[in-house]
């Protein structure tokens, strides 16, 4: 029992040693454990101690990088700011006053907002504060701050006025406490009629109009197409209405209608460019309104707090405002010539059977206002006194049609009486040798060459005559029927046009009675065969011309005035009077005023922008188109330039049997030359009248020259006898040209060419090669000639080759320096001249060309001018001619 209980004992002293061992173990561990968490305690708490410092730290640090991006962002913002308003109000919308100069905007580019001052942002650039205005909307100013009220007006104005083409803002100032005081400085304006005060009492009617005029944009500009005029010049590049700007400031309160009235033009103006700068009167709440508050200590655009600009210096407020009006009192510029031109691809795309139309510029609402020429009107008288610009108008109206029209549809006939080569340019020439397709004759220079005018209304009425036959053979009356029944035939429609066309009717001489026929059957018949009359002139005289031929005038329905032009228009309407510069009144009715339609005409007339348009269509030519005739009445023709003598050619075997002198031009359509005919008959010699030595030496050598183009070496004799020294040069150059077919003869030697000449026409079987004789002053010679020419006198042999020459080929081709000089060679006063068939007359007067050398009584109406010569052939012509002697030809 005593060893269980020892066992016993022992055991649980075992286990109780090892519980104890146990104990402390785990004693050990916790008091480790123990140990450890008061360390990381005392780390937490050292931790937990140093957060703060870090998380403060950090903190700072995200809030400068926050700060510095916030700052970053806000310079770009300002910068961009900065940037868009200068897009949105360049130049003279936002530029300082002390840089400040007008700059208006493009035709199509909107004139932007205005600067009123600046909005100050913390670390950035000042940004401009814009106020939307011009085609934008309205704005009203309210506040206690008078002196930052009266600043911020003048500002919008003045800037408004700069972004403007001048005249293309209009105010209207309603100051009725200040009577205009507050837009003082805007005065100069009214001298243009771009300011108008209205007074006291007149708000109303202000109201009044200005709805007035929305109304009418909308039903005739606008007319449902568009939805502003903003919308309109960027479609179309034209703004056809200026911005009217009402400034009104303060009043009694208004009444029922004037509110009703003002709220109108609130809600529809800014889309007709109608606008209001309101201060003292409340504007109705709109998007379109900006309002601008300012007081003592705070000024707001929009509710954004802003830095008011100074008011403009009142110097270049009325610097600039005198300007403007300066040069709207000069008129407005003329608008681009392109306005009138249809795109390229376009060209030449129109019919002219029923008539020609084409813009001539444009129309007071902006749409092109368009010039017809046809059965009705027919055609057209322009006026204008100089410099208003009737030239232009002409370049204008050419260049609208030959774009639409080609060369196949459309011709033209230019003649320009006035001194002046500016329609030379349709012709080809040195400095450009493009010419316009569809021209056919250009006359220039021509104030002395009537003869020139009537000679175009010839060729016109004998085309008339043409068109004419060939409607009746194909059984029609009108060009639109001939050109459907005859396809294949060649029935443009013709326009000629006469500047200063007085010219042709000055006078009482033949002339002038004969072009006056023509003009009144060209006016009357050429309506139905597509040939149309545009006459221009500055002067009334010209105008006056016409009224004693009724039916002529009646023919011209189509009138254009341009200003200041006098009897244009019908009695009572002076239109024309009030016309700004580059503009002109349209009228298709007589000129009755309720035909008047006014128009901007564009610069069409210098060189550059023409020369572009003529050069395109000179590419666009037909392949066979031949230059328009170029007469210049200035311009001496050249011989060796002359068709008719670059035609003539010697036969093969022979001699030719009735040679052709070819004298000078003859001052026509057809640029031919005069010819003379030389057969085997009686009297086919020729007279050179006149001192003038240079002409009668070129006339000499223009009929040798082209005589012995007719002839091979040696098959024709040319005998030149020189009798005065300062012809010499020109009949020795002649005769040096000629070569071995020529004799040379002077005073001492001409007796013995006549008794050579004179006896061997009657001696038998004398050769009969062809001679022709050329006496150059043979007046000069009549003492040597009466008494050394053997049996006979020299004067004696003279008369009888002139006699029985042209039957043998011997011909007498001789100058004399004067008629009575002539006829004393050729046997008196009471000689016959049958043996002179023909004459060119010089500085001779036509009453000495009567009796025998001219038929009828008294002589031609011959005014003599120089390098011009009167031309008459007995077995030809009826009347003489008028031509232009050959210029030398070296």
């Amino acid at each position: 029992m005593a060893d269980v209980r020892a066992r016993l004992v022992t055991r649980v002293r075992g286990m109780l040693s090892e519980a104890l061992g146990a104990t402390r173990t785990r004693l050990a561990t916790a008091e480790a454990d123990l140990a450890a968490g008061r360390d990381r305690l005392a780390r937490t708490r050292r931790a937990a101690a140093a957060v703060p410092a870090r998380v403060g730290a950090a903190r700072d640090r995200r809030l400068a990088e926050i700060d510095a991006r916030h700052t970053a962002r806000l310079a770009e913002l300002a910068r961009r700011a900065a940037a868009a308003a200068q897009r949105e109000a360049p130049g003279a919308a936002s530029a300082p006053w002390d840089r400040w100069r007008a700059t208006p905007a493009g035709r199509s580019e909107p004139p932007g907002a205005l600067r009123v001052g600046t909005v100050r942002l913390d670390g950035a650039e000042p940004v401009p504060a814009l106020v939307p205005l011009l085609d934008a909307g309205h704005a009203h100013l309210a506040g206690g701050d008078r002196d930052g009220l009266a600043a911020v007006v003048p500002a919008l104005l003045l800037r408004s006025v700069g972004r403007a083409d001048p005249g293309a803002v209009r105010l209207y100032g309603y100051d009725p406490e200040h009577l205009g005081g507050g837009l003082a400085g805007f005065a100069p304006l009214g001298t243009a009629g771009l300011l108008t005060f209205v007074g006291p009492g007149g708000l109303g009617r202000l109201l009044d109009d200005l709805v007035e005029q929305i109304r009418r944009i909308n039903a005739t500009v606008l007319a449902g197409e568009y939805g502003s005029l903003r919308e309109l010049a960027a479609a179309t590049g034209r703004r056809p209405e200026p911005w009217r700007v009402a400034v009104l400031l303060g009043g009694d309160e208004l009444s029922r209608h004037e509110r009703g009235q003002l709220d109108r033009v609130v809600r529809t103006g800014a889309a007709c460019g109608v606008h209001l700068v309101v201060r003292g009167i409340e504007l109705p709440g709109d998007p379109t309104v900006t309002r601008i508050t300012v007081e003592p200590d705070d000024a707001r655009v929009a509710g954004l707090p802003v830095v008011l600009d100074a008011p403009p210096p009142p110097a270049l407020v009325t610097e600039t405002c005198r300007t403007v009006a300066s040069r709207v009192a000069a008129g407005p510029p003329p608008t681009p010539f392109t306005d009138l031109l249809p795109p390229p691809d376009e060209y030449w795309r129109e019919d002219s059977a029923h008539g020609l139309s084409a813009p001539i510029g444009e129309g007071p609402h902006g749409r092109q206002v368009l010039l017809t020429l046809g059965d009705y009107p027919p055609h057209a008288l322009i006026g204008g006194p100089s410099g208003t610009g009737k030239t232009n108008l002409i370049f204008a109206w050419i260049g609208a049609l030959a774009a639409r029209y080609s060369p196949a549809e459309l011709e033209f006939y230019l003649l320009d009486f006035k001194e002046g080569v500016s329609f030379a340019r349709f012709a080809q020439g040195r400095r450009d040798p493009s010419w316009l397709p569809h021209m056919r004759l250009v006359g220039i220079n021509v104030n002395t060459d009537r003869e020139f005018g009537l000679a175009l209304l010839r060729f016109l009425a004998e085309e008339l005559r043409r068109r004419a036959d060939a409607a009746k053979k194909h059984e029609v009356t009108k060009l639109a029927e001939l050109r459907a029944v005859d396809p294949d035939g060649h029935w443009p429609r013709i326009v000629a046009v006469v500047d200063e066309f007085q010219a042709l009717l000055a006078g009482r001489d033949v002339v002038a009675r004969e072009a006056a026929d023509l003009l009144e059957d060209l006016a009357r018949r050429g309506r139905s065969q597509g040939i149309h009359l545009v006459l221009a002139s500055q002067d009334v005289r010209g105008i006056e011309a016409l009224w004693g031929r009724p039916a002529l005038v009646a023919q011209f329905t189509l009138r254009i005035a341009l200003p200041k032009a006098l009897r244009i228009l019908a009695e009572r309407n002076d239109a024309a009077q009030s016309l700004p510069r580059h503009h002109a009144v349209v009228n298709a009715e007589s000129g009755l005023a309720e035909g008047n339609e006014v128009a901007r005409i564009p610069s069409a007339s210098d060189w550059e922008t023409w020369s572009e348009l003529q050069h395109r269509l000179w590419r666009m030519r037909p392949q066979d188109a031949a230059p328009a005739r170029l007469f210049d009445g200035d311009a001496i023709p050249k011989l060796a330039d002359a068709p008719d003598f670059r035609a003539l050619t010697a036969p093969e075997q022979g001699v030719p049997r009735s040679p052709v002198a070819l004298l000078g031009e003859i001052i026509d359509v057809q640029s031919r030359s005069a010819a003379l005919r030389l057969p085997r008959a009686p009297g086919r010699n020729l007279a050179v009248l006149g001192t003038r030595v240079d002409e009668a030496c070129a006339v000499l050598d223009a009929a040798a020259r082209s005589l012995a183009r007719q002839y091979r070496p040696g098959t024709a004799r040319f005998s030149i006898a020189c009798l005065d020294p300062d012809a010499d040069p020109a009949a020795r150059a002649l005769y040096e040209d000629l070569e071995g077919d020529a004799s040379w003869y002077d005073e001492e030697t001409v007796p013995e060419l006549m008794a050579e000449v004179g006896d061997g026409l009657g001696a038998p079987g004398a050769a009969r090669t062809p001679h022709f004789l050329l006496l150059y002053a043979v007046d000069a010679a009549a003492a040597a000639l009466a008494g050394k020419a053997g049996t006979r006198t020299g004067l004696e042999q003279l008369r009888r080759i002139l006699h029985d020459g042209p039957e043998r080929r011997t011909h007498v081709l001789a100058w004399w320096r004067g008629v009575a000089r002539m006829r004393v060679d050729l046997g008196g006063a009471g000689a016959r001249t049958d043996q002179i068939g023909a004459w060119v007359a010089l500085d001779v007067q036509g009453g000495e060309l009567g009796s025998s050398l001219y038929p009828g009584s008294g002589g031609p109406d011959w005014y003599p001018r120089p390098w011009r010569g009167l031309y008459f052939d007995r077995a030809v012509h009826r009347t003489g001619q008028v031509i232009i002697p050959y210029g030398p030809s070296r």
